[in-house]
């Protein structure tokens, strides 16, 4: 073993005998082959292998990401709210004189004028919607304004009531609410203001998030469509701070972004990031960039599931296509100046992972240590008297 050539010693490891040593990952080599794999029955592919480029880099920053303006448009405020069913409606009706329907009598001992006010008792608009108003009979209501309902409820009790003005009031506005759950401090059912009221109003009417605010999701529901925002977005950006309208559906959802550094980095862990993102060469310094003793500068790769229509994009061609979800492995050199720009603008995702490979010294290395082990004396006996023999 002590006369073993260098050559015939570099020989053995690139032959295979690195696949004995331990490592941390596979070598730039094995996961490029690995894309596909080689079976008796013929070759398949098993994830995306992708270069990084420029056009590469484009194509993903296509990729549009969920916006609240995009998917539900209007910034501007609500029409004058309506009464709808299920609202609790108050009603009161005045009158000129003493003596009348809704009115008490005159008491001339006491010297009393007598009331000339009532207050109905609080009504929930039915199905139907409408509510019931003494000698006026039904009352649709549902889909107008209370102005509206306050005309209407005079003009049927004009000629039974002495000059009557009515005042309507909804006490409970359930059809002009939205709901608020998930991590906010108070979920509850939140009636909008006349004046209209954005997505932080009606957080902040909820009692706020109970959640970090850059681990924190805001997810619209609206008819049938959903989109989800971080919510430092909503914040930082008011063009995404939309009014809501009554019966959306508001969620905060806690979503602590990581990603994944593993192989020859300066730290090999889980890392958490912002909720508005990261990009390659920010995520590279948190794991304290690439060992330069141990790292192949051409094996940084990027693993992830990709949607098929972004795979598409990129491969036409895909076998793996027919899924929804596509295993992609993105390359970089870093060896070429260019993937300095590229790391830049290479956005990471939610549960990526950065692989970088053992440089092809370091498996040579590892092979030299294992022969000059192999190589040392190994010295047995038995001890007798203080001598061995």
């Amino acid at each position: 073993m002590r006369t073993l050539p260098i050559v015939l010693i570099t020989t053995l490891s690139v032959s295979g005998c690195g696949a004995f040593l331990p490592a941390a990952g596979p070598s730039t080599t094995a996961v490029v082959d690995g894309a596909d794999q080689a079976t008796s029955e013929g070759t398949f592919a098993r994830y995306e292998l992708i270069d990084m480029n420029a056009a590469v880099v484009e194509a993903l920053r296509g990729r549009s990401l969920d916006s609240l303006f995009a998917s539900f448009g209007d910034r501007r405020a609500p029409a004058e709210s309506v009464i709808g069913v299920g609202d609790a409606v108050s009603v009161s009706v005045f009158e000129a004189g003493s003596g009348g329907l809704f009115s008490g009598p005159l008491t001339v001992n006491s010297f009393s004028a007598g009331s000339k006010a009532a207050q109905l008792p609080e009504q929930v608009v039915s199905r139907d919607g409408a509510i019931s108003v003494p000698y006026a009979g039904r009352i649709q209501v549902a889909g107008r304004r209370t102005q509206d309902v306050q005309a209407l409820i005079e003009t049927e009790l004009a000629g039974k009531a002495i000059q009557p003005q009515v005042i309507v009031t909804v006490t409970r506005a359930v059809s002009q609410s939205v709901t608020v759950g998930g991590e906010s401090v108070g979920g509850a059912r939140v009636p909008l203001g006349t004046q209209g009221d954005r997505i932080l109003d009606v957080i902040a009417t909820a009692g706020g998030v109970k959640t970090p605010v850059n681990e924190t999701f805001v997810r619209l529901s609206r008819g049938g469509t959903t989109a989800t925002v971080p919510l430092t977005t909503v914040v930082s950006n008011p063009k995404e701070n939309i009014y809501l309208r009554p019966n959306d559906n508001l969620t905060l959802v806690r979503d602590p972004q990581t990603f994944l550094a593993v192989g020859a980095l300066g730290q090999a862990t889980e890392i958490p990031f912002q909720a508005e993102g990261i990009t390659l060469a920010q995520a590279l310094a948190k794991a304290r960039g690439q060992r330069d003793v141990d790292a192949d500068p051409t094996g940084t790769f990027i693993f992830r599931f990709e949607p098929a229509a972004v795979v598409r994009r990129l491969k036409p061609g895909s076998p793996l296509l027919g899924t929804p979800l596509v295993p992609v492995v993105y390359r970089v050199d870093m060896r070429d100046p260019n993937s300095l720009f590229l790391t830049q603008a290479f956005r990471m995702r939610n549960r990526d992972m950065i692989y970088v490979s053992n440089a092809p010294f370091t498996e040579i290395k590892k092979v030299l240590s294992v022969f000059a082990a192999a190589s040392q004396p190994i010295t047995t006996g038995v001890r007798v008297g203080g001598a061995f023999d």
